[in-house]
């Protein structure tokens, strides 16, 4: 007889193969999703259901996409997944970020390259075909990665419509008295030839030149130094190109100030530093001769130590006793509190270095000195002045352009603002940041430091790749015109033509005839040249979008329940976006602010293509598929720095095959599955079953949470510990070896539906691909095009209070505990009586009152879920014991039981003789 023909063996073309071979299956998946459509249908699916609205932050345009940026957009996408199968309509506009120095900066090497140089009409055509070029490119590596989203009409900041809207939402600022252009001093780039809001700053450690220079006494009014001869002051700092634009000293009017004699000079610097400056100095033997508080210096005045210029005594509150000598060189050119001092004191804004870095005829002698090299050249001439007491290298954090990571300078000049303190904006901001949800929790304080210590903020850029400012000058008196009328006809204009033609056309083509400049009453004019901050056209996208006024397909409820983006966003993205929605409609753009961190390798250090350590998120996906990349991003704490490294995605391949193999097995029993039969469930389905849902339950409320690590973690374990550890194995002579039409294996059957189905649609979030392709094998009645179009089937409130009230949890949880005891008294045993099965064994477990009693109530499957011949139960102390089993093996399913017997020379059990009718 061929037993083997009479299991129910799976049929390994029915399940799912073993071996995912996910390169090659997700594109095909892929293209199904395309073909039917699948955003559309799980939009139209939603129609009428309660919106959730997660805002996409946009990705730069200018490369493909890194392994950063794969994270942030799977983890948008467990979000909109989630949402979607919880019952949500969840939209979601992917967008793209166009203008901007990297593009500019790849377009010009390329022109470069060509010995060319362009024309701005032909450098702005070749930035719009780059950025076009990447967008192509992102769409299709973000959809690779199994990303839904209305990719057939994303945003796009350099979109024509989008471009106009810019320039609206600018006149919607104007409107309420926002925007103001101003003499301040601005962070600078001399390389990038821009200034720099602080959101396009790093700091970075970087050497200086320290200097302490010395300024002589040449008016003292009211005669507190009289009998004093060579009286200097001393002052310290890291910036010797910034000496030529002094014009004051600063002292702190409630500090006490020491006249201190060193041989025959006499020095004025804060009593609190003296110690200090003398060591740093080399005095020795010095002595304090007389105390003034800093507010009697109001009047006097010290010698600029090399030009014959005066540089007055001022008062400043943010003097410190930490560095230097308590005493403040001021350039109200060249740093913020220096430029307030100056207006405080009606100096002069001096600011004698040009766009480049290259010191100006305004700074005399120094003319046409590069900034860098006065670290040398100033600093000789301080020597031959005999002003210099000490040069040095001092090593500290400094501010640098994040996009080309060179040093920036502090320069005063005329730019475009928007004012953060105008109608109370920031303590608008301040209370509408505590309305907010921020995860983690920290983001908070982090967005409140931002928006509580910001300067206004400078809007305007000296490029040629961006949204022009939408500003006319009077030709003669350079007044400029914020008139939202004329603001309005330069959006129309852009709305058909896009931003270009504001470069491209002269004032009267874009002006109406006749206009006439109101306050002049000037008829020429000339355009502002400046483009608006990168950090403007981003920083709008919540109205541009979700107001519906470039695309009504864009149009939903605003603001928007969730912004997601790296945790830098908090000094850039989140911050712009607030100010604009602040100052625009009185409201935070968002409900919710969720942040991860960056990908670093598996030691923890910056990927970098010098250090030889990225990783490219596409190579993954040819490599190992993209639910594997998935599948580490829901394993990690986003919310800190993460690694990700070959060896790492191995292991989550490893993990990820653990969850498959266990979806493979579920499936493989339902081949003969028909879902409408009612059928008694034993316990142990009914167990497996009231499990499964307590981890929907959990795993629900950890999608709402934003907790993919606790999903994808208690998915896994889930897998593992309930049911290949156990159930499955419990099943498994069951599901092969019961009669193909019985209850007991219909019921196995049952649950393994359930199980399989609950498990899919947690894991479809996630593992979409593997989702889909499990999901499109399940027989069932009235299945849906795509797994993507499920719900969660979250267990109700009576659901959860059935499963707390029936005993079935605490009964498998006392067995599990006591199973786990033997298998490990068993696995010593074995080694030391030479036995490989257990089923050629016999476990004698004696425990005592309720836990005896629990286990005797598993009596007559006790054996199967210890995987032993036979379980002999006592009452009695905790013990376990075994032996060798004494009887026969059935040659059928291949299990030791009492039962079995002979029948024409085969042995078989009672359950096996009566499945083959003997």
């Amino acid at each position: 007889m061929d037993l083997r023909s009479t299991l129910n063996l799976p049929d390994s073309d029915f399940t799912i193969p073993m071996k995912a071979d996910l390169p090659n299956l997700e594109p095909k998946i892929a293209a199904r999703w395309d073909e039917i459509g699948i955003y559309n249908a799980i939009i139209k699916a939603r129609e009428g259901a309660e919106t959730f609205v997660h805002h996409d932050g946009p990705p730069y345009t200018n490369a493909p996409i890194h392994i950063g940026t794969a994270m942030n957009k799977i983890l948008k996408d467990f979000v909109v997944k989630s949402k979607t199968m919880s019952g949500y309509r969840a939209p979601y506009v992917p967008g793209f970020d166009n203008h901007g120095l990297p593009i500019e900066q790849t377009v010009m090497k390329a022109f470069q390259a060509k010995k060319q140089t362009p024309t701005i009409k032909e450098l702005r055509e070749a930035c719009r075909a780059h950025a076009k070029v990447y967008i192509d490119v992102q769409t299709k590596q973000f959809k690779r990665l199994g990303v839904f989203g209305m990719w057939d009409k994303p945003y796009t900041t350099m979109d024509f419509k989008y471009e106009a809207e810019i320039v609206r939402i600018f006149k919607r600022l104007v409107e309420g008295g926002y925007v103001y252009k101003g003499l301040r001093p601005t962070q600078w780039s001399p390389t990038l030839r821009s200034a720099l809001a602080d959101t396009e700053i790093v700091y970075q450690d970087h050497v200086s030149k320290a200097i302490y220079v010395r300024f002589p006494l040449i008016k003292d009014p009211v005669g507190l130094f009289t009998e004093f001869d060579n009286l200097y002051t001393i002052i310290w700092t890291t910036t010797p190109w910034t000496i030529p634009a002094n014009l004051a000293v600063a002292f702190h009017p409630a500090l006490s100030y020491a006249v201190v004699r060193v041989g025959d000079a006499q020095y004025l610097l804060l009593e609190d530093l003296v110690p200090k400056t003398a060591e740093a100095l080399g005095w020795n033997g010095y002595e304090i001769l007389t105390r003034y508080d800093g507010v009697n210096f109001q009047q006097l005045e010290f010698k600029h130590p090399i030009f014959d210029r005066k540089s007055i005594a001022v008062m400043a509150d943010y003097v410190t006793t930490e560095d230097g000598t308590g005493v403040v060189h001021t350039a109200p050119g060249h740093g913020r509190e220096d430029f307030f001092t100056g207006m405080e004191n009606n100096l002069p804004i001096l600011c004698p270095v040009d766009e480049r870095g290259v010191l100006t005829e305004e700074a005399g002698e120094f003319n046409g000195v590069y900034y860098k090299d006065c670290d040398r050249i100033v600093v000789e001439r301080l020597q031959e002045e005999g002003a210099l007491l000490k040069v040095s290298d001092y090593t500290h954090s400094y501010p640098h352009a994040e996009r080309d990571n060179q040093p920036v300078i502090f320069r005063a000049t005329e730019q475009w603002f928007v004012s953060i303190d105008h109608k109370d904006l920031r303590e608008k901001m301040l209370k509408a940041i505590k309305h907010v949800k921020w995860v983690p929790a920290n983001g908070q304080s982090r967005i409140e430091a931002m928006v509580s210590g910001r300067p206004d903020w400078c809007i305007s850029r000296q490029r040629p790749w961006g949204v022009g400012i939408p500003v006319f000058y009077g030709k003669q008196t350079r007044k400029p015109i914020l008139d939202p009328e004329v603001i309005e006809r330069v959006a129309k204009m852009i709305e058909e033509e896009g931003s270009d033609g504001w470069f491209l056309k002269p004032a009267e083509e874009i002006l109406p005839a006749g206009y006439v400049h109101p306050e002049t009453g000037e008829t020429e004019f000339e355009k502002e040249t400046d483009v608006l901050d990168v950090w403007f056209d981003s920083g709008a996208t919540s109205l541009c979008v979700l107001e519906g006024n470039v695309e009504p397909a864009w149009k939903e409820p605003w603001p928007s329940d969730l912004y997601f983006e790296g945790s830098d966003q908090h000094r850039g993205w989140f911050n712009s976006s607030l100010v604009i929605a602040m100052a625009t409609r009185g409201q935070a753009p968002y409900r919710q602010v969720v942040t991860h961190g960056w990908v670093l390798d598996e030691k923890m250090l910056k990927m970098s293509k010098r250090l030889g350590n990225v990783i490219d998120p596409e190579d993954v996906c040819m490599r190992f598929g993209a639910d594997i990349l998935r599948y580490w991003v829901a394993s990690t704490d986003y919310t800190n720095d993460v690694p990700c490294s070959e060896n790492l995605l191995k292991q989550f391949g490893d993990s990820y095959r653990r969850v498959r193999n266990t979806l493979r097995f579920l499936l493989s029993n339902l081949q003969d599955f028909k879902a409408d039969e009612n059928v008694p469930l034993l316990e142990i389905d009914s167990w497996v079953m009231e499990q499964v849902d307590l981890l929907t339950a959990d795993c629900v409320k950890a999608y709402d949470d934003y907790d993919y690590t606790k999903v994808i973690t208690s998915i896994h374990n889930f897998c593992v510990q309930q049911l290949s550890s156990f159930y499955l194995d419990a099943i498994k002579d069951r599901m092969y070896c019961d009669g193909k039409d019985w209850d007991t294996r219909k019921s196995g059957q049952a649950a393994c539906f359930y199980v399989l189905l609950q498990l899919v649609r947690l894991l479809a979030p996630i593992l979409p691909h593997t989702a889909e392709e499990v999901y499109a094998r399940i027989p069932m009645d009235g299945k849906l095009e795509s797994v993507h179009m499920e719900m969660f089937n979250a267990p109700d409130e009576d659901r959860l209070a059935q499963v707390e009230a029936n005993d079935l949890e605490k009964r498998f949880a006392a067995l599990l505990e006591v199973r786990a005891g033997v298998f490990a008294a068993f696995e010593q045993w074995k080694v030391e009586n030479e036995v490989k099965d257990s089923q050629d064994v016999i476990a004698s477990i004696s425990e005592e009152g309720e836990l005896y009693a629990i286990l005797q109530e598993f009596n007559g499957e006790i054996a199967n879920f210890f995987k032993m011949s036979a379980v002999d139960l006592a009452e009695g102390s905790s013990s376990v014991s075994f032996r060798k089993s004494e009887y026969l093996k059935c040659e059928r399913c291949r299990l030791r039981r009492p039962d079995v017997e002979m029948v024409d020379g085969v042995p078989l059990s009672m359950r096996d003789r009566k499945v083959l009718g003997l």
